[in-house]
């Protein structure tokens, strides 16, 4: 069982039935320790304080590439189009899809984890790994423009506090 779902709304006592039990007594559920708790919760937002550092950074990124060549006019004199280098362009093309992703998986996930009542782990889980992954790959991504290791480094400290999360979760 993971400290979510031991963990009752904080300020509520729940109670169970035993079961087999004429007359069952209602049991009294204790709270999780609270050391437990207190580490779920920091790992909880040191997450989240990535995950919004890393779509800081992407999205400071993504607005210092050039979007790619802009469309000839449609009306006027007809001008050849400079020579692009197409290698070059397919990697800033990559790194900017690459980029947007990751400030938009990041954003929802720092989002969730800033809920108060979250009770569907395995939602969690999933968009926790989703992001891990999604920061990952912008990472690697990163990595093939020099002027973008911040950035690199960033979504790879993302991905390590989504992972201590997950530790966390299980």
């Amino acid at each position: 069982m993971t400290p979510l779902a031991k963990q009752p709304r904080l300020g509520t006592e729940t109670t169970e039935t035993t079961e087999g039990a004429e007359g069952a007594e209602p049991a009294l559920m204790t709270d999780p320790p609270k050391d437990a708790l207190v580490r779920f919760l920091e790992a909880r937002f040191a997450c989240a304080q990535a995950c919004t550092e890393c779509a800081r950074a992407g999205a400071v990124r993504v607005s210092a590439l050039e979007p790619g060549p802009v469309a000839p006019p449609l009306h006027g004199p007809v001008r050849r189009a400079p020579a692009v280098d197409t290698e070059r362009e397919s990697t800033r093309h990559g790194l900017r899809r690459s980029l947007l992703l990751c400030v938009e998986v990041c954003d929802a996930t720092c989002r969730l984890l800033s809920e108060d009542g979250i009770q569907d782990e395995y939602g969690l889980r999933l968009q926790v790994e989703w992001c891990r992954a999604v920061a990952l790959e912008c990472a690697h991504a990163c990595d093939a423009v020099p002027e973008a290791a911040d950035c690199a480094e960033r979504c790879r400290a993302c991905a390590r506090a989504c992972t201590d999360f997950l530790a966390i979760l299980a």
